[in-house]
């Protein structure tokens, strides 16, 4: 038995033999079931998840980052992540950083080989200076990916914290991190195409590591989103709307408070609830690290 036939990303799935005699409907019926596995999986491996979403929030605090780094569709779902974190919690770019094998290109097309090359997981991350700092996180389905095991091990050598999440145990990349998360969804309706339920899985699990860090650096306030960046009318609209909920004004008031802080959801949520100035509240949220909660409960205080 080869590596290729024990992969459990790669095994025949016996619900679908006759996918191709399927109608469009069964098609779909049968995915849907297959998905409905996908959470159940993930529920199993919760305390890593947990324990990564810790080690990313610790990265952030003292200045590291969150680096994810893939291959083929684990690759782009990092990336994908990545680009999203800035506009939904307001940080820098370079905070969340999404690596994939062959680049830019590889995002909208098959870029060969790319994969397979160690040396370039592990250039990657020295171009990015890669420290003890960071959380790094390789992506790799079949657990086995060269470019995102040499990525890896790099980290490692750096003294950063690692994780792999993949969809295979035992796995070479579980053996070279500090932390596997591994989401076992068994067989794809499709031998081997990894972008079904491992996509699905693996998805699921980036939403839950990078918010749940963003939660615990304090980039919301109960359940909503008050880092963000009001860069269209749409997210000035969800602005104006967050402060007249959360401190009861009018729209009116809302907007005054919002312009006398520069937009800033944050400082404006900090005046409009303690009654300070937008000066006393940027420096009560310095002192709270950019947590609104304790910035409050310090204006109290005083």
């Amino acid at each position: 038995m080869t590596l290729e036939d024990s992969l459990l990303t790669e095994a025949r799935n016996p619900r679908s033999e006759r996918l191709d005699a399927l109608s469009a409907l069964e098609i779909a019926s049968l995915m849907n079931a297959e998905d409905a596995g996908v959470a159940r999986a993930v529920e199993r491996v919760l305390p890593e998840i947990a324990q990564a979403i810790e080690w990313a929030a610790d990265a952030l605090r003292q200045g590291g980052r969150i680096i994810y780094a893939g291959a083929g569709t684990s690759g782009r779902l990092g990336v994908l992540d990545a680009s999203e974190c800035p506009p939904t919690f307001g940080i820098d770019p370079a905070m969340v950083v999404g690596l994939i094998a062959g680049g830019q290109r590889a995002l909208t097309q098959a870029v060969e080989g790319a994969e397979d090359d160690p040396g370039a997981g592990a250039q990657a991350l020295r171009d990015l200076g890669v420290n003890a700092r960071d959380f790094v996180l390789g992506i790799a389905s079949s657990g086995r990916t060269p470019y995102v095991l040499g990525a890896a091990r790099e980290a490692k050598s750096q003294g950063a914290r690692t994780a792999g999440l993949t969809c295979q145990r035992p796995s070479l990349l579980g053996a070279e991190v500090d932390l596997e998360i591994a989401a076992l969804v068994g067989p794809e309706i499709l031998a081997g195409s990894t972008r079904l339920k491992a996509g699905t899985a693996t998805k699921m699990v980036l939403n839950m590591i990078s918010t749940g860090a963003m939660v615990r650096i304090g980039k919301t306030l109960g359940n909503r989103m008050i880092d963000l960046r009001p860069l269209n009318e749409k997210l000035r609209i969800r602005s104006r709307r967050i402060v007249r909920e959360i401190a009861g004004v009018d729209e009116a008031t809302a907007a005054r408070i919002l312009a006398e802080c520069a937009g800033e959801l944050k400082r404006a949520l900090v005046v409009a609830l303690a009654g300070v100035s937008a000066e006393q509240a940027g420096a009560l949220l310095v002192r709270a690290g950019g947590q609104v909660r304790a910035a409050l409960e310090q204006a109290l205080e005083s």
